[in-house]
């Protein structure tokens, strides 16, 4: 059982160097530009925001035409996400603290949710029925997320001991589609596959897990992390000739749903 309160600190304590511990893909904000460049304005909530580094994304692509309502559980989460897009030049955002995947939002009021890397740390069929409560007719729902068939797959699920097997939040494909079916008003629009490529080194990749740049790394007990780290590097080593050239794919899934007319 994932225990919320460890988690809360978690991302208490790295929310001030989040940006930079995480990779922040373009690929779905260019889709989701091009799957939107039919509304002249968006009125949008990014749920899970974290420190606001999709959300910077957003207002690069979708421009002044967006105002987004950024919606995390942590408050200093939002606090870093504040401070970087006053800096960025950016005002036409409000922030929220809700738990669970709750949109505290008027029924009806939104063109658009979006939620990037965060759906599993939501109640998952409470999220889909508050995204369809406070959707328009015919608006949309953006799910992009690692399945935990792509976990598997990554560096960390193939290479660092215990990584694929603790993670236990992520969704299969099936179970995401079933959910989805359960929330009559949603309908499923398209499912969208991303892989990138990655370059790295073994030192960088050792200080992320140290840093806990996922939060999968909070489920180690401090001397089993140790031992995976050492492991890891002798896996890495094994695999790889060049410890500053290591090389994989990631991959991640998009949901696009729409919510039908009234």
């Amino acid at each position: 059982m994932v225990n919320n309160e460890m988690i809360y600190r978690h991302f208490s304590r790295i929310s001030g160097i989040y940006r930079d511990t995480r990779m922040t893909d373009r690929r779905p904000i260019f889709f989701i530009r091009k799957e939107l460049q039919g509304l002249s304005t968006i009125k949008a909530a990014d749920v899970g925001c974290g420190a606001g580094r999709y959300d910077r994304k957003l207002f690069s692509f979708l421009g002044k035409r967006l105002f987004l309502f950024c919606i995390d559980a942590n408050q200093k989460m939002l606090h870093h996400l504040r401070r970087y897009l006053t800096m960025c030049n950016v005002r036409q955002f409000y922030t929220i603290r809700a738990i669970g995947g709750s949109i505290p939002l008027s029924t009806n009021s939104l063109d658009c949710v979006f939620t990037f890397n965060a759906v599993h740390h939501f109640t998952l069929l409470m999220f889909l029925e508050e995204s369809a409560r406070v959707l328009k007719s015919n608006g949309y729902l953006f799910i992009y997320t690692r399945l935990r068939s792509q976990n598997k797959n990554n560096i960390w699920g193939r290479y660092f001991p215990g990584f694929y097997e603790k993670e236990r939040r992520l969704y299969y494909l099936e179970e995401m589609k079933l959910a989805i079916t359960e929330v009559s008003s949603l309908k499923l629009q398209a499912i969208r596959y991303f892989k990138f490529r990655r370059l790295s080194n073994l030192n960088l990749l050792k200080e992320q897990a140290k840093k806990h740049h996922y939060s999968t790394f909070c489920f180690y007990e401090k001397k089993e992390l140790d031992k995976a780290l050492q492991k890891f590097e002798e896996n890495i080593k094994k695999k790889f000739p060049d410890p500053l050239r290591i090389t994989w794919i990631d991959e991640n899934t998009m949901f696009i749903m729409r919510k039908e007319s009234d």
